[in-house]
This record gives structure tokens, C-alpha cells and sequence, in this order.
């Protein structure tokens, strides 16, 4: 599929509505990949090819495709901006090389722009930016590199400057070249002409390049002497931003305007220029079967290594494993190992994708991004050559904060919608499954509103499905407000052998998350792995109303061994009693997923938006100028969001708009949690 040194593999990422989607489009049609431009508003865009996508013009799930650019092969993924699918953002973050964030001149570093660029920051991804929309009416671009550095906390580094802004734009300045580009709107931007910079932006530029050669010659005590002799040439400074973007020093800022075919060639000769081909980036570490770490070159003379980072079913090629291959080479039909499953597994019907096109490869090798035909294989999965068993980190995700019970119309169609949520959760790592344990009903839990309804319409559409769905509900959580501590002894005859187990359970308030810790020292570590299964097969439901643990740190503090009759079972059973006694002591508390909303509204409308924020069980975080409008940044809870698109409309005439992202589980108000209780006819 080429050489790793000629491949670049990276991401696009922002926020919803920056124009992710359509600077991917131009890179596909400036690279000849597609032969004309794909339009997000008129359901053309090739990379959002599910139904639902172009309906609602967001990209729902992240599309791979691939270019050349300059005999380099790119390989793209195009990931979502909207909050309810962030593990496609998560998942896709994990095996690329290099990203692309996209900013929107007018909003900026918005919420989700920050939600994403932190995951990307926590895989280390080297990352240039592109300020899009300048043509746009407030489009601002030095305030983008402002929020940049402030919010962010990123070194932003001009290598392009907008001539005008808004509705004076008319086209950008390389800096490297200190040249001005205005792009032919006839030839849809593939035609431009270099001239020179306009005597307004002449020194704005030359101090762009000066600051480019300060921060580039920083890395490089040699580069620096040349630098202070006024030698440095533009190869050695092109070489340095590449080191320096590879290294995080600093992120280059391109600019544009995709959707008028403005800066996108620029764009592109960056990914070539300044993000990594695979064999620049660090080795891979996984672990080994017996504990140990290995660590495995990024080369095809090592072992065979893969991450599968999605599985997508394909209508003609039935179930496709993607995946990210990190050393070796494999070939289509071959052998390989699920370090998971821990058996053998058979890579066949290799292809490359474009959106949803496909292309047939005979192997597969390091660098490469690709999907096989895998029954066996789910997200998070390390593939290796026989005998050279390796784990790799897996991929984390986000817990689920809304549910909604879902049946079939039909009860002969209870077996098909048994296998449709199968194949969806294998896809879809943040859509789980679960059973009303009042009602038996199934559950169906995703990220939001959005993500189940598309869940929904896709059962009707691809899988002819005909369901009923009850409302989305909030998926609370229980947690402590207070440390409870609790015995209990199990003695039980069995058979005619005694079983014993004796344990002390220690619960305490946390942040988040379940923590489990021993203090007994003198427990053999079979039964403390029985007291440790007894626990945690016990966190699905707290004593409160049944829901989830969260936020609770569980303390084995004291057991006692019987000399004759101690036994896992035992441990197990007495460890998992004291911890609903111990539960019952600690005042438990229902919690709730608290959002972190975005609100982007004309000032008018300014004091009826915050009253209903408040009205909400809202808080005003901040309330910015972003562009002419007002941005209120607020936390509420997800319980008081239903319906709020269509509150804000009549708000605000339909002339604000929201995004909104998970925060944290929050403690829900006394109140609240008693009417909850209530509703659930339980006295507390």
C-alpha cells in the first residue's frame, strides 16, 4: 500500500459545524480522489455516506478514505464533532499518527474543540491547525490563536495570515514564502495566484516569519546561531516545524475558507511537510502473556502487530474489523492471533476503504490503515503473527448517560432484535445493553438523545427492524456521602463440606469511578481474589434505587480465616453482604450526569436564556463575546435537558443554537433525589 516513509496517517477533528467534513472533501477532490466537490448542506459529501448523516448534516460515525498528495499516500479519517459520539472520536485518535483541528474563525476554541483536543493531547497526537471560515461575518482570526493559547494551552504558530476577514477576505499569505495567495473561484480554487503581499499586511507577515525563525530556531542550538547570523534558509526552517510539530513544541496555524476552496492546497503540502510518517513516531510497547512489556520497532521485519479500532458492518462484505497496523507485514487470507480471545483468526477479504467504497489488498503492512472480514474480533483488540502473542493498550470509553427501553413490535422479532443489538455494540463500544430490573424490559443506553435515536432509525433502516421505544431516561448513579464500614460471616454446609468466609467491608466517598483495595495482609490471595469477585460482581446495583455504583472507594479492612473450612465462595459471599451493609451505612446518594452546555445566542436574548438556565438547576460558568453574539457557558443537569432544542427556539426566535458534553456525575439536591424515590414508590 506504499511505503511507510511516503504515508501519512491522520485525523480530522473540531467541534461540531467548523467544517471538518467539507475541508476533507476539498482535500479529496485537490488530491484527485473524487472528481467533484461534495457538499455537506446539499447531502453530497462523500465522507458522510449513512443516510442519517446527510439528512442531518453531522458526520455520525468516522470514515476512512485515502489520497496521494506529492507521491505521498494520506490516509484520512474524518471523525465526528457532535458530543453523543465522541468514542468515534476516541477510537480514531488511538491509531493515527497526526491530526488536523479544525477551528471556526468565528467561534474559536469552542467546548467540544477543547473536549477533543484533550484526547487527542492524551495519545500524544501531533497536530497542525486550520482556521476555517474567515469569509464568515465576525471571523476573527487572531482571537482564535488567543483562545488557542488560553484555553488550550497550546503554542499556536502562524505559517498563514488571512488577507481581510469577513466579508473582505480575499485570500491568505504564506508566510514560509511571504507571498500572497488569492484563489480562482471559476476553477473551484484549483487554480491560484502567487502575489505579492498587499503594503496594509506587509509587516504583519514579515513579523509572522520572524517569529516562525525565533521559535523554530529554539530546538536546535546550531539552527539558533544561524538564526542570530541571519543564515537560517527556508529548508532548514521547514524541517524544524516538522520537528517541532512532531515533538508538541508548538501548532502550526494554517487558514482558510473551505467551503469558497480557499488555503486547502496549503493545508495539504502541511500534513505532507510537518506530520510524521509512521516510522517517526516511538516504537509500540505491549505486554506479553507472562506479565512482561516488549517493545516492537515500527518495521516490517518485526512480528505482525494490529490494533482493531472499530467494526463496522459492510452490506456486501457482511462483518469488517478495521485496523491500525503497527509492525510487520500480513497477507490477505493469512493466520493471525486474537490476543483477546487467544485463539487463531483468519485475516480475509483485505480491502482499503474510501467512505463507503472499497478496494481489494493483497497484504497489509506497517503504517497501514485497513479492514478485514474478522467474526471473532471487537474494538480494542491486539492482532498478532502466530507465536508472537503481544497486547497493546486498548481504547477507553466514555460510560453511557441516558437510556431508553426498547421491544419489538412484533414478539416473533424478539431473536432478530437480540442479534441487531449484538452486531450495534460490537460497532459502537458506547451503545450498551441492559435489563430493567423492575420490569425485565431491555435497555438500550448510548451518549444522548441523538445517539439513540440514530440507533433506533437504524434498526428500522438497515436491519428492517419495526421497534418500540419508551422515553430516554437519565442513567443516574449511586454513590456515599459518608465512610460506612460492616462485617459479615458466611457458614454455610454444602454437600456435606463446610463453607466459611469472613469479611470487613470499608466504604468511602470518591471523585469517581470504583476502586477496590485490600488491607488484610494475612488473607491467601485466592480468597482475597474470591472477596475481590464478591465485590465488584456486586457494583451493578446500589441499596438506594437499584442504580449503578459510581464515585465509591470499596476497603477490604479485616477477614478471618477459619483453619478447616475457608473457601472462595465463602470470601466471596461474606465479602459481598458487608458491602450492602456497609452501603447502607455510608448515607448513600443518588447522582446525576451534569452537562457542560454551550449556548450561542444574539445579546437580545441574553437575560431569558440564563432565568431559564437557573430555572434549569443550572450554573452560568462564563458568558464570552464570541463573534456579535454571546456565548454562555453553563452546567446543567442532563435530567432538565429534554426538550431544551425546542425551549431555546422559542427563546430566541430559532436565533440561538447549543451544543452540549458530559461533565461529571454530580450529587443530585436533596429534593430531587427524594421525588426520584418517590416516583420509584421506595421510602427512604
Amino acid at each position: 500500500m506504499g511505503t511507510p516513509s511516503k504515508t501519512r496517517n491522520i485525523g480530522i477533528f473540531a467541534h461540531i459545524d467548523a467544517g471538518k467534513t467539507t475541508v476533507t472533501e476539498r482535500i479529496l477532490f485537490y488530491s484527485g480522489r473524487t472528481h467533484r466537490l461534495g457538499d455537506v448542506d446539499h447531502g453530497t459529501a462523500v465522507m458522510d455516506w449513512m443516510p442519517q448523516e446527510r439528512e442531518r448534516g453531522i458526520t455520525i460515525v468516522s470514515a476512512a478514505t485515502t489520497c496521494e498528495w506529492r507521491d505521498t499516500r494520506i490516509n484520512i479519517i474524518d471523525t465526528p464533532g457532535h458530543v453523543d459520539f465522541t468514542a468515534e472520536v476516541e477510537r480514531s485518535l488511538r491509531v493515527l499518527d497526526g491530526g488536523v483541528g479544525v477551528f471556526c474563525a468565528v467561534g474559536g476554541v469552542e467546548p467540544q474543540t477543547e473536549t477533543v483536543w484533550r484526547q487527542a493531547q492524551r495519545y500524544s497526537v501531533p497536530t497542525l491547525a486550520f482556521v476555517n471560515k474567515l469569509d464568515r461575518q465576525g471571523a476573527d482570526f487572531d482571537r482564535v490563536l488567543q483562545m488557542m493559547t488560553d484555553i488550550l494551552g497550546e503554542v499556536p504558530l502562524p505559517v498563514m495570515l488571512p488577507v481581510g476577514q469577513g466579508s473582505d477576505f480575499k485570500g491568505v499569505i504564506d508566510v514560509l514564502e511571504q507571498k500572497a495567495l488569492y484563489f480562482d473561484m471559476e476553477s473551484l480554487g484549483t487554480k491560484f495566484e502567487t502575489r505579492e503581499i498587499p503594503d496594509d499586511y506587509k509587516d504583519a507577515a514579515a513579523a509572522a516569519l520572524e517569529k516562525v525563525k525565533e521559535s523554530v530556531s529554539e530546538l536546535d542550538d546550531e539552527a539558533m546561531e544561524r538564526y542570530f547570523a541571519g543564515e537560517l534558509e527556508k529548508e532548514e526552517i521547514s524541517a524544524l516545524l516538522r520537528k517541532g510539530t512532531i515533538e508538541g513544541a508548538f501548532i502550526p496555524v494554517l487558514c482558510g475558507a473551505a467551503l469558497r476552496n480557499v488555503g486547502v492546497q496549503r493545508l495539504i503540502d502541511a500534513i505532507v511537510d510537518w506530520l510524521p510518517a509512521p516510522e517517526e513516531l516511538p516504537s509500540v510497547t505491549g505486554i506479553k502473556p507472562n506479565g512482561k512489556e516488549e517493545t516492537r520497532d515500527r518495521s516490517d521485519t518485526e512480528p505482525f502487530t494490529a490494533l482493531v479500532f472499530k467494526i463496522q458492518t459492510d452490506p456486501h462484505l457482511g462483518r469488517l474489523a478495521y485496523l491500525r497496523v503497527y509492525s510487520g507485514k500480513a497477507n490477505d487470507g493469512q493466520p493471525i492471533f486474537n490476543n483477546r480471545t487467544g485463539k487463531k483468526e483468519r485475516l480475509t477479504r483485505l480491502v482499503m476503504m474510501h467512505a463507503d467504497k472499497r478496494i481489494h489488498l493483497d497484504s497489509v503492512s506497517e503504517g497501514d490503515i485497513a479492514a478485514a472480514g474478522m467474526k471473532n474480533a471487537a474494538t480494542g483488540d491486539t492482532l498478532t503473527a502466530l507465536g508472537k502473542p503481544l497486547t497493546l493498550e486498548t481504547i477507553h470509553f466514555v460510560d453511557p448517560v441516558m437510556e431508553m427501553a426498547i421491544e419489538p413490535v412484533s414478539t416473533g422479532d424478539e431473536k432478530k432484535l437480540e442479534d441487531t443489538l449484538l452486531d450495534m455494540t460490537s460497532e459502537d463500544p458506547s451503545l450498551r445493553v441492559g435489563v430493567d430490573r423492575e420490569t425485565g424490559q431491555t435497555l438500550i443506553r448510548g451518549m444522548g438523545e441523538l445517539h439513540l435515536e440514530i440507533v433506533v432509525d437504524r434498526m428500522k433502516r438497515e436491519k428492517k427492524l419495526n421497534v418500540r421505544t419508551g422515553r430516554p431516561q437519565v442513567s443516574y448513579r449511586e454513590s456515599v456521602s459518608s465512610i460506612g464500614r460492616a462485617t459479615d460471616t458466611f457458614e454455610r454446609l454444602i454437600g456435606g463440606k463446610g463453607n466459611y468466609g469472613n469479611a470487613t467491608v470499608e466504604v468511602r466517598p470518591a471523585e469517581s469511578g470504583i476502586s477496590f483495595v485490600s488491607e488484610v495482609s494475612t488473607l491467601p490471595n485466592l480468597f482475597l481474589e474470591a472477596a475481590k469477585s464478591g465485590v465488584m460482581g456486586s457494583v451493578s446495583a446500589g441499596v438506594l434505587a437499584g442504580y449503578p455504583l459510581d464515585g465509591v472507594e470499596i476497603v477490604l479492612t479485616a477477614a478471618k480465616i477459619h483453619e478447616t473450612d475457608s473457601t472462595e465462595l465463602g470470601y466471596s459471599s461474606s465479602a459481598a453482604i458487608a458491602l450492602r451493609k456497609a452501603l447502607q451505612d455510608a448515607s448513600p446518594v443518588i447522582r446525576e450526569p451534569l452537562m457542560k452546555v454551550d449556548i450561542v445566542t444574539p445579546i437580545d436574548y441574553m437575560g431569558d436564556i440564563i432565568g431559564d438556565v437557573n430555572a434549569r438547576r443550572g450554573t452560568v460558568v462564563s458568558i464570552d463575546q464570541r463573534g456579535e453574539a454571546q456565548a454562555i457557558l453553563a452546567n446543567i443537569p442532563l435530567a432538565e435537558l429534554f426538550g431544551y432544542t425546542s425551549a431555546l427556539r422559542s427563546l430566541s426566535q430559532g436565533r440561538a443554537g447549543y451544543t452540549m458534553q458530559f461533565s461529571e456525575y454530580s450529587e443530585v439536591p436533596p429534593n430531587v433525589q427524594r421525588k426520584l424515590l418517590e416516583k420509584m414508590g421506595i421510602t427512604y
